[in-house]
């Protein structure tokens, strides 16, 4: 008998466990690498359990540490100047040794798409690759993963910049390189953690959240999907103790020859996430690995897949705050507004609000800035290739900022204020030096607009020292201004630097006559919310909240939506005796109001331009289905001719909470769906619709038909007794 293969599985088994207990560290130490200058530089790895461990950066500093009980250790070398090249050894059991480590200064580059762009598929490819010998600018490119928990490592290693390599770098990180290493005359890292067509919220993490009141039904979803948290222990404990009581119900009725219910059905809020578009998988696979690696800030390209949602800047600062408490709290925030693109038959003004919500972020978050790239983008092309252009941006914002650069300009003219001069308004800009046009024509897109129902009217501006006068013959006394509010827009006011200047709006919009007083009724109501859908997210931002203002009880109650294709608007408004007394409970339902209600109503009063839907509110009867949750077509109200195979005036409510959401208003008598608002975390594709659905669901669950409108617009209002 031999024990040759006996005694080779245990010498494998020896040598991998050998392996195994070696002294490590994550794959964000490799050779090339550069660390950041003039910080404590936390290393760290894992070993034999208790095993010593020491660290020396070349002849410069040593640190020493102990493995733990779990094999993890971790040291903080001092800080240091910049230069290299340096050799990292980490010494134990057995021994390793890093070469050619550098010191200067570490970028994150994230984001999706036009950060992912590399330099090979830019502007100018072949000579900016011939040119690209810079060996004192490094990447690492962080390989594409997503994870429901937080990952230790990643696979991605550092590369010297160099004509063999620098094709696949990431373009917009790497100009930004080129112009830091040219100023500052040290060496650059990038860390290129960025996924083409990914959402904010994978990017994020569960701490940042919960920084943010406005998301805190992203920030549930996440924690009932974290194993080990508090909220999934007790949810999970929960199901099991109910499957622990249906398992000992289930042995009796078998021993007494009874039939048995179904079992507890595993609930959905427990299930882990599965895309790498849901909140934090792409932090816990592709930012978590590289933590807490010493780093001097952020740059960052993203937005085109949350471009129609209203709630981008609190999204943002949840990122931001989010990374800031993980990783480093002083991390610097650089950021590329969007460039114009047409996006289909989206509204064209979904893009300037959005353009508006990026601006807002450098007012709430410290140590923030953005650029503006209108002037080079692409309206054809969602990926505009000039990136050299972006990257110096970024980097003369960065050189101005975080470097105390002076005499660098970094932004174009950026609104300041505005005065009404009679029949012109007159506009002030930080950033104004030289302002001018860059092509040499009339200023464009700018437009004001009166107290009149002329609408917005295109403005003749005239540059007069560093101020724009605006006037319009059609307008004589404007109240208000706009600019580059448009997807497409292109404007060509900048400064002596070339800078472009970005969206903005400014002024009281005058009040238009609305269909309220149309109709006969507004002096009997109030305006409680008002929302534009064109931007509707999973926690919708209103143009209005007087919820917190108003006050009294609640005699009726209305709802208005308006929705647009060119000129052509259809509305619909639906009064009712009132279901509730607290105003907060009319909003749009979303996890964190919890607003649900699923009952009759009286006294419905229905309007609309639809002649047939004005007609099928005649009855006195309606039925409201409000929630934030999933459902199905099981008609829990038990409406009379509800269909329980379709989606339609008698539906029921599931788990989650934080789910597909709808706001569906019917008319009992002739089971017409009267409005509905569906799926409100689709943003522009959520389910919108006037009259009943032609389609199989007559309530438009699953038909996206939001994408459709122009315009789309819901309104609520209170009759206070």
């Amino acid at each position: 008998m031999s024990f040759r293969p006996v005694l080779t599985v245990l010498l494998l088994f020896s040598l991998s466990l050998c392996s195994w207990a070696d002294v490590g560290l994550p794959n964000v130490f490799s050779d090339h690498m550069v660390l950041q200058r003039d910080t404590e530089l936390p290393v760290w790895g894992t070993a034999r359990p208790g095993e010593s461990i020491s660290v020396s950066l070349g002849d410069l500093a040593s640190a020493q540490a102990a493995a733990g009980d779990d094999g993890t250790w971790s040291v903080r070398l001092p800080a240091q100047d910049a230069g290299g090249p340096h050799v990292l050894t980490v010494k134990a059991s057995n021994t390793v040794t890093f070469k050619d480590v550098l010191i200067g200064e570490v970028w994150l580059c994230s984001g999706q798409s036009n950060m992912e762009w590399t330099v090979g598929s830019s502007a100018n490819a072949a000579a900016e690759i011939q040119a690209g010998d810079f060996p004192q600018i490094r990447h690492l490119k962080v390989p594409r993963k997503s994870s429901s928990t937080p990952k230790k490592d990643q696979a991605g290693r550092w590369q010297v910049c160099s004509p063999d390599t620098v094709a696949n770098f990431t373009a917009t990180g790497y100009y930004f390189a080129k112009r830091l290493q040219q100023e500052l005359d040290v060496p650059i890292g990038l860390l290129g953690s960025n996924w083409g067509g990914t959402r904010i919220e994978p990017w994020t993490p569960i701490e940042g959240f919960a920084k943010v009141p406005e998301l805190q039904g992203i920030l549930q979803d996440v924690e009932q999907r974290t194993p080990g948290h508090p909220t999934f222990q007790r949810l999970a404990t929960s199901y099991l103790e109910s499957v622990e009581t249906w398992t000992a119900e289930a042995k009796r009725k078998i021993g007494a020859k009874q039939s048995l219910a179904p079992s507890p059905a595993y609930p959905q809020a427990l299930v882990p996430f599965k895309t790498h578009q849901s909140p934090t998988m792409l932090y816990n696979a592709m930012i978590a690995p590289l933590i807490p690696y010493a780093i001097r800030g952020a740059i960052w390209y993203q937005g085109e897949s949350n471009h129609t949602e209203s709630d981008y800047t609190e999204k943002t600062i949840a990122l931001v705050e989010g990374w800031r408490q993980v990783w480093q709290p002083e991390i610097p925030y650089y950021f590329v507004q969007i460039a114009p693109y047409h996006y289909g038959k989206e509204d064209k003004t979904v893009l300037a609000k959005f353009w508006e919500q990026q601006a807002a972020v450098e007012t709430r978050l410290a140590d923030s800035g953005m650029v503006v790239i209108n002037d080079i983008g692409n309206v054809k092309d969602i990926h505009p290739r000039n990136k050299q252009d972006v990257g110096l941006r970024l980097a003369n914002l960065a050189l101005a900022k975080s470097y105390g650069k002076t005499g660098i300009a970094y932004s174009g003219p950026r609104y300041k204020s505005m005065r009404i001069e009679g029949d012109r308004i007159r506009v002030s800009f930080d950033h104004a030096e030289g302002v001018a046009s860059r092509d040499g024509k009339p200023l464009s897109h700018f437009e004001i607009i009166g107290p009149d129902s002329k609408g917005w009217q295109p403005a003749k501006a005239t540059i007069e020292g560093s101020d724009v006068i605006l006037q319009a013959t059609s307008v004589a006394a404007p109240v208000a201004l706009r600019f580059a509010w448009d997807k497409l827009a292109e404007p060509n006011l900048i400064n002596a630097a070339g800078l472009s200047t970005g969206a903005f709006r400014a002024g009281a919009l005058p009040a238009p006559k609305s269909i309220l007083e149309q109709i006969g009724v507004a002096a009997d109501y109030e305006l409680l919310y008002d929302l534009d859908l064109a931007m509707l997210s999973d926690t919708p931002r209103y143009t209005s909240d007087r919820s917190a203002e108003l006050s009294g009880g609640i005699a009726r109650i209305g709802y208005l939506l308006e929705l647009g294709k060119a000129d052509q608007v259809q509305w619909v408004y639906v009064s009712m005796n009132a279901f509730t007394q607290k105003l907060a409970q009319l909003a749009l339902p979303t996890s964190v109001n919890r607003n649900v209600f699923q009952q009759a109503v009286s006294g419905l009063r229905v309007y609309s331009s639809i002649p047939s839907v004005a007609g099928a509110g005649k009855g006195d009867i309606g039925n409201i289905e409000f929630w934030p949750h999933n459902y199905t077509p099981a008609n829990a109200g038990k409406v009379g001719g509800a269909n329980a195979g379709s989606y339609d005036v008698g539906d029921q409510r599931a788990e989650p909470v934080n789910g597909y959401g709808c706001l569906q208003i019917h008319a009992t008598g002739s089971k017409t769906t009267l409005l509905a608002i569906n799926n409100r975390r689709a943003g522009a594709q959520a389910d919108l619709g006037i009259g009943n659905s032609p389609g199989q669901h007559t309530d438009w669950t699953f038909t996206k038909s939001g994408k459709g409108y122009d315009y789309k617009r819901l309104r609520i209002f209170v009759q206070l007794k």
